[in-house]
């Protein structure tokens, strides 16, 4: 299992460029709050939507005062927004009040935010503070795993759990972003195109559909 993780990290990393996230921000504190409005939504949408988002409530003290419908007019297109509106200024609040205005550097502190769960806490210490800790699992994530079966589990945090085993910890952000982006181009939900898939010889989902 463990050569078999290697060989798709490596093909991978052959076709997609070494970046560690799609969402765009000029701080931590703007890499969190993107990171949560990212739920259910595209980085396409949470770029457009942070840029003004942003220009407007740029750090912490600027958003935990906000006024909340201001908030929710802005991030509409993100969906659930009445929701994202009330965490993202939950936890700027919760910054300003608990941490010195300052994104925590740990996993148990990013945990006690509104919207925070393990997928976002990883993103933001991978990503912000350059600590792999965890592995970051999506909803493509979740997909690819169990296509080409490094996992049997649809729970996201035993999903992380099932990969951690098998993945050498210097590679735990860059696999998970390398999931997310061949999600997102090849193996779609609905449409996957195993028949152009640079991992069709190694995805038992791909042959059997491609046995088809």
């Amino acid at each position: 299992m463990q050569n078999n993780i290697i060989k798709i990290h490596k093909k991978l990393e052959s076709i997609y460029p070494p970046i560690k996230t799609s969402l765009k921000y000029k701080s931590i504190f703007q890499l969190l709050i993107a990171t949560i409005l990212s739920a259910q939504c595209t980085d396409k949408i949470v770029n457009k939507t942070t840029k003004k988002l942003f220009k407007k409530y740029p750090n912490v003290s600027d958003l935990a005062n906000a006024d909340i419908r201001n908030v929710k007019n802005i991030i509409k297109s993100t969906g659930y927004y009445s929701l994202k509106a009330n965490r993202i200024k939950n936890t700027s609040k919760r910054l300003r009040n608990n941490y010195n205005s300052k994104v925590p550097d740990n996993m148990e502190d990013l945990l006690t935010l509104d919207g925070v769960g393990r997928k976002t806490a990883n993103i933001v210490l991978s990503v912000g503070f350059n600590k792999n800790v965890g592995i970051a699992v999506d909803t493509h994530v979740i997909r690819l795993s169990n296509r080409l079966k490094l996992t049997k589990n649809t729970n996201p945090e035993k999903i992380e759990i099932d990969l951690i085993k098998i993945l050498p910890k210097e590679l735990w952000n860059k696999f998970s972003i390398l999931l997310i982006l061949h999600g997102r181009n090849i193996c779609q939900a609905k449409k996957p195109d195993c028949s152009n898939c640079i991992l069709n010889d190694l995805c038992p989902y791909a042959k059997e559909i491609l046995k088809n």
